[in-house]
């Protein structure tokens, strides 16, 4: 399939519109100002999404972002049926990435690694999570985990991506079973998820100078349908 017409002259301004609501939104959450975190979270997946549109990228990928909007703004309230649809909308998303990455081959023992993981993780987590999240937190986390290891297939940033990903929600899975939290606990939630949806990005679009092991444009004609 012939790559998406985009729209060149607004890839770099939205690039460096995302960085700089990302920057701002991280200050925020550091200086502990609610409102800079209410008025700049929504836009940070919408402004990634739209530099993907300007440079013709795949649709998968701006689903992929456009559900982690959805994801992103559904879990602001502190509500548990709000965290449910949004963890849901977060699961759509990993399979837009899924179906992103294709069937290209992945290591076997990378898999093991993220399987020893998810596993172990998951036992030492179920005591403290509340009845009504232990089973879609669990089936979450292994589509999640699906996504992180099957990331590498773009090469090094988006296995990078994907690991932060993992990571990041981690953090949010310890928050609810009330483990002892890191200092400043939102800050690198959300420093890791961000780097994580760009990282994931500039795997996929395939960056010209990037030496990530995947070719640049990898979501062309010949390696994922789009």
């Amino acid at each position: 399939m012939t790559p998406r017409a985009g729209v060149p002259r607004l890839a770099r301004p939205t690039l460096v519109a995302f960085l700089s609501v990302s920057a701002v939104h991280l200050a925020g959450l550091l200086a502990g100002v609610d409102a800079v975190h209410v008025a700049t979270k929504p836009l940070l997946m919408l402004l990634l999404a739209a530099h993907v549109v300007a440079r013709g990228g795949p649709r998968l990928l701006v689903g992929a972002l456009l559900c982690g909007w959805a994801g992103d703004v559904l879990l602001m309230p502190d509500a548990e049926p709000a965290f449910l649809v949004g963890m849901g909308f977060f699961a759509a998303g990993h399979v837009c990435y899924l179906l992103l990455f294709g069937r290209a081959p992945v290591r076997p023992v990378t898999g093991l690694v993220y399987a020893v993981v998810l596993v172990v993780f998951v036992v030492l987590l179920w005591p403290g999570l509340p009845g009504g999240l232990r089973v879609p937190l669990t089936g979450y986390s292994l589509l999640l985990t699906a996504m992180a290891w099957r990331a590498g297939v773009l090469g090094r940033y988006a296995a990078l991506g994907g690991a932060l990903f993992l990571f990041s929600d981690a953090l949010i899975a310890t928050g609810i079973a009330d483990w002892p939290q890191l200092p400043a606990h939102n800050f690198w939630i959300m420093l890791t998820y961000i780097a994580a949806q760009y990282l994931l990005t500039r795997g996929a679009l395939g960056m010209p100078g990037d030496s990530t092991g995947a070719a640049p444009g990898a979501y062309r004609e010949g390696s994922i349908r789009i």
